[in-house]
């Protein structure tokens, strides 16, 4: 089998990388430079960032720091918040980002994603879905980080977006985030058997084991994770790390190819 993505997701807030906890108590974890040389050496399959500000703020995409981004990264990047116009998708991928990720906008104007789609390839648009429980236990899409509840049923919500031209989706347990204790599989399964595109899932990853989980019993095609990756230790002290190529492979019991 090939090996499944594993993959960091960062949050931008101003000009530094924070991380939350249910979408709250935003915590400093460094500069963004600095992560990306780690995680450069790691050699780490792709990188996501997220900029939790652009939309709240209602502030275009930060163009000098995504282009600072994709300068320093050798692996393939993913870059949300913000956008809402086709001309910042264009701006965004002339910096050298290979995929854009859409949330909010995506719920106010869904055509948008169909025409992104149309002009820049199904495969290099990415749809965030950012889901909570409501009052009554019931999943529901949120938006705005979270601020927003829009009562879209999250299931319903991701075959339509695959189907007017999302290439792969971003699903973001809010309940989970930043917990450590592992993905929401029910709500990542539900998705990933209701889509024919790669699921990403994202939100309560505190070991690489629940990477695996999420992929084999969830039927995710790969993990996302920010808490993973940043925090060491029961104090969450800050600590740029990524599992070793080794270490993956035994994870998901891939032979490893012969050296030449």
């Amino acid at each position: 089998m090939l090996i499944p993505r594993i993959i960091p997701c960062l949050l931008l807030r101003n000009k530094g990388l924070v991380k939350s906890v249910k979408f709250k108590d935003y915590k400093y974890v460094g500069d963004p430079r600095n992560a990306i040389k780690i995680f450069n050496e790691k050699e780490a399959d792709e990188l996501i960032f997220i900029d939790i500000t652009a939309t709240i703020e209602n502030h275009p995409p930060p163009f000098n720091i995504i282009e600072e981004i994709a300068s320093e990264c050798f692996m393939p990047v993913c870059y949300g918040g913000g956008i809402r116009r086709i001309e910042d998708i264009k701006t965004i991928f002339n910096l050298g980002i290979e995929k854009i990720s859409i949330s909010s906008h995506a719920v106010e104007n869904p055509s948008f994603i169909r025409k992104a789609a149309d002009i820049f390839g199904s495969q290099s648009i990415v749809v965030c879905i950012d889901v909570k429980k409501n009052f009554f236990g019931k999943y529901e899409v949120v938006t705005h980080n979270a601020g927003k509840n829009t009562g879209l049923d999250p299931f319903e919500h991701a075959v339509k977006m695959v189907k007017i031209g999302a290439g792969e989706l971003l699903i973001n347990s809010v309940d989970r985030d930043g917990t450590m204790t592992g993905y929401d599989l029910k709500l990542i399964k539900k998705i990933a058997d209701s889509v024919d595109v790669p699921v990403i899932a994202c939100g309560g990853a505190g070991k690489v084991e629940d990477i695996k989980d999420v992929i084999k019993l969830g039927g995710a095609s790969s993990g996302a994770a920010g808490s993973l990756f940043v925090f060491y230790g029961k104090h969450r002290a800050v600590l740029i790390s990524y599992p070793e190529l080794r270490d993956i492979e035994l994870l998901f019991d891939i032979t490893p190819k012969p050296e030449n």
